[in-house]
């Protein structure tokens, strides 16, 4: 399975006890050490008002940890584009591409609080592989779907909204934007009255565009209508994973940069030389991702005795079943074995790791135990 790349997606965690200073120099050694072990990609991910994540400009961190690597390809994971205007996107990796050309990934993600339609949903068509007893015809374990409502209705997310937002602006359509990046980017932008505009630094750009998404609605159906590449999040919702690939493969109309669908699912991963220092060193995902689905915002990464202080309720436990019980934690050779297996199920192009863990060096070690394993096989 080596053939089939592996990535890196990294949210920039800050553990507890540790400061967004020391979570910045982490990302910047794991990028290194990533492009030491042979990964393909390493993305940064855009979250804001988390006080256990320092990720909150994509563009930046890439910057940083463009300076420190040569080879990997770098990226977004994704740029929340509905805060953010078409022109900023494309000047703000284009800077980086001056510099640093032939090595950026431009991944695009809708962000909360996007109109997608008059019924304000985007439209999502089921899969058709078969799922039964929570399990794809290969065994993938696909959990049932998680209602996103709570999030949204949150006071903090509107919140977050607010502030991110402008006075009175409201968002561009998802495909009309995407439309005006790619235009802008390869120079044929031309506004409703035919004036050009040309980026610079940006227009002509060696970047790879792709869009992520988590279901087969709309980013799906624009990645594959603009022949894109397409990153699918098994690792934010296991249960729309294969809708999102098989919606994608659907909208797929060929291009100047692909000429067949390519699709990258991400996944949640812990790995360590023997199953219970992996399952110890995964303790505090559960109370990590509880703190996201209750909205409060994620908390700095606990360590395995904090996490086991927490007391839990049986609506915590439901609250995260689906990411917990997704989780691939083990050795080597399980969560290898666990990857080919959501290869396999999606038919993906590439897969996308990532791994939190309270200590930097376990991490580290994470990530050079699979990717030993994974150039094996």
């Amino acid at each position: 399975m080596s053939r089939i790349p592996l990535g890196v997606l990294d949210l920039v965690p800050i553990s507890s006890g540790s400061n967004a200073t020391e979570a910045l120099r982490n990302t910047i050694d794991l990028a290194q050490q990533a492009e030491r072990c042979g990964y393909t990609r390493y993305w940064i991910a855009e979250h804001h008002l988390n006080p256990g994540v320092a990720g909150t400009s994509p563009a930046v961190v890439l910057a940083l940890t463009a300076s420190a690597t040569s080879t990997i390809r770098l990226g977004s994971g994704a740029a929340q584009l509905g805060h953010r205007t078409a022109l900023s996107t494309v000047e703000e990796f284009g800077l980086i591409d001056a510099l640093h050309p032939g090595r950026l990934d431009l991944g695009l993600g809708r962000s909360g609080g996007r109109p997608t339609g008059p019924t304000g949903k985007a439209p999502s068509a089921p899969a058709t592989i078969p799922v039964v007893d929570g399990r794809a015809p290969n065994g993938l374990r696909i959990p049932p779907r998680f209602s996103f409502e709570r999030l949204l209705g949150s006071p903090r997310i509107a919140l977050q909204q607010q502030l991110l937002h402008q006075p009175d602006a409201r968002p561009q359509d998802y495909g009309e934007q995407i439309a005006d990046i790619l235009a802008l980017l390869r120079g044929t932008y031309r506004s409703a009255d035919g004036i050009e505009a040309h980026v610079v630094p940006g227009e002509g750009a060696d970047v790879q565009v792709w869009i992520l998404g988590s279901s087969g609605g709309q980013s799906a159906e624009v990645a594959g209508r603009n022949g894109l590449r397409f990153a699918a999040n098994y690792h934010v919702s296991p249960a729309t994973v294969l809708e999102a690939a098989e919606g994608y493969r659907a909208a797929f109309e060929p291009s100047e940069v692909l000429d067949k669908p390519y699709v990258s699912v991400s996944a949640d991963v812990v790995v360590a030389a023997d199953d219970e220092t992996a399952r110890e060193l995964a303790t505090g995902y559960g109370p990590w991702v509880r703190s996201i689905r209750t909205a409060e915002g994620a908390i700095e990464f606990p360590t395995p005795e904090q996490a086991r202080a927490r007391v839990w309720t049986e609506e915590d436990r439901e609250l995260v079943a689906d990411r917990v019980d997704t989780q691939f934690v083990g050795t080597p050779g399980h969560v290898a074995d666990q990857l080919e297996q959501l290869q396999e199920a999606t038919g993906a192009d590439e897969l996308l790791v990532t791994t939190i863990t309270h200590g930097h060096a376990d991490r580290v070690r994470s990530y050079e135990l699979l990717a030993r394993e994974w150039q094996r096989r």
